[in-house]
């Protein structure tokens, strides 16, 4: 059996001292995550992140910058690989349906975030939100995507 991490994308988007998540359900749970998911082929990863925002929270985004590269192994053995970005929210599409298995779009504090930490997707939620607040920003510059 080959080994393959899961390449995923995430977007801290903050307002005002909230960020955009949403409550999803995973492994028969409903959990709170950043509106992320998979790169998928041919594209690249400033795309997916703009796309899995949109299709999770009807949000269209702009990324600002990367705040930071996360490898997280679950309890059930997948290794995970997070590229998170720092984004603006720049409108909401409030008519637009949310991706399948997505219950609420939230904005919440941290404080807020940190109170449902048991029902977070992973540790990669609040670290994520620890490290913008930290001010850990990164230039996009730093992702190349070559493509012929």
């Amino acid at each position: 059996m080959t080994w393959q991490p899961h390449i995923t994308v995430a977007g801290v988007v903050e307002h005002e001292g909230r960020f955009l998540l949403v409550e999803e359900t995973c492994g028969g749970r409903v959990v709170v995550n950043q509106p992320a998911g998979h790169l998928e082929p041919g594209e690249s990863l400033i795309e997916a992140v703009v796309r899995e925002t949109l299709e999770e929270t009807a949000c269209r985004i702009q990324p600002t910058h990367l705040t930071g590269v996360y490898q997280w192994r679950s309890p059930h053995d997948k290794t995970y690989l997070r590229f998170c970005f720092a984004a603006q929210c720049l409108e909401q599409e409030l008519t637009q349906a949310l991706d399948e298995g997505i219950f609420h779009v939230l904005w919440l504090t941290r404080e807020e975030v940190n109170r449902r930490r048991e029902n977070l997707r992973s540790p990669m939620v609040l670290r994520c939100i620890d490290d913008y607040l930290a001010g850990r920003h990164y230039p996009l510059e730093i992702l190349n995507h070559m493509y012929p």
